[in-house]
């Protein structure tokens, strides 16, 4: 059952990502070479602590910590650490708030130092994937028509779309109906309707689509071991327009590449 938002809880939910968005911003002053992704996590929880807010993904169903941090050839969910980020490295930084009854959610992936131009040509049209996807995601449309941007411009430059993993709808809980694969037909799937709010999140790999699970019962990597990228956004489907009520600025201003 889908829990279509009023215009005030929408207004709830992008003021929780405002926090998310600056705690992103936080964390990308740190991105680089030789930090200890744990220091990562510490960043994110003051910062999301400091102002309010509460880490969404801390103690969801057990997971230990406030980002999910997954490196190289890791999809999702993979926990903060001792590793040090290494020159040639990828990561993906994923990132929950709740504040004032409401969850944000989004993910941004970084490529550390020196990395290969194929490894950073992934990154990129990941990152243009989600958006290609938020531009379908418009009263009227449905959600087949989202997967199926993302998935048609990721597989004509030869990558692939992990299929176990999806977006998901978001409000009151972190996870909520729809599922929001990155994959599809067009016109199939649920009717977008104005009050839905969806985290889009395109997960694409250099190799296989296929994934294993490690036995933290988290961490999830590719099959092949090569590369992926992940990014999200939380929008709004609204009667007039789509918000994106996430955003990546804060990240861009501190992180370039």
């Amino acid at each position: 059952m889908i829990n279509y938002k009023t215009s005030e809880e929408v207004q709830l939910i992008k003021e929780s990502a405002d926090i998310l968005g600056r705690a992103h911003g936080e964390v990308a002053k740190h991105v680089k070479e030789g930090v200890k992704t744990s220091f990562l996590d510490k960043i994110a929880e003051e910062f999301i602590r400091d102002h309010q807010g509460v880490p969404s993904f801390k103690g969801y169903n057990g997971f230990p910590a406030s980002l999910c941090i997954s490196v190289n050839e890791v999809v999702v969910h993979g926990f903060p650490s001792d590793y040090e980020l290494k020159d040639g490295d990828i990561i993906s930084v994923d990132c929950g708030v709740f504040h004032q009854g409401f969850h944000s959610d989004s993910a941004y992936t970084y490529p550390i130092g020196d990395v290969s131009p194929a490894v950073i040509a992934l990154l990129k049209a990941t990152k243009d994937s989600l958006y290609l996807g938020i531009e379908r995601a418009v009263v009227g449309n449905r959600l087949g028509d989202v997967g199926n941007a993302i998935q048609k411009y990721v597989e004509a430059k030869g990558y692939t779309v992990v299929r176990e993993l999806v977006g998901h709808g978001i409000g009151k809980n972190l996870h909520e109906a729809p599922e929001v694969p990155n994959y599809g037909k067009r016109g199939s799937g649920p009717l977008l309707k104005s009050g839905m709010v969806i985290a889009i999140e395109p997960m694409v790999n250099l190799g296989t689509r296929n994934i294993v699970q490690e036995r933290d019962g988290w961490t999830i990597r590719t099959a092949d071991r090569k590369p992926s990228a992940h990014y999200e956004h939380t929008v709004a489907i609204l009667e007039d327009k789509t918000e994106v009520l996430t955003t990546h600025k804060y990240i861009e201003e501190n992180f370039k590449f």
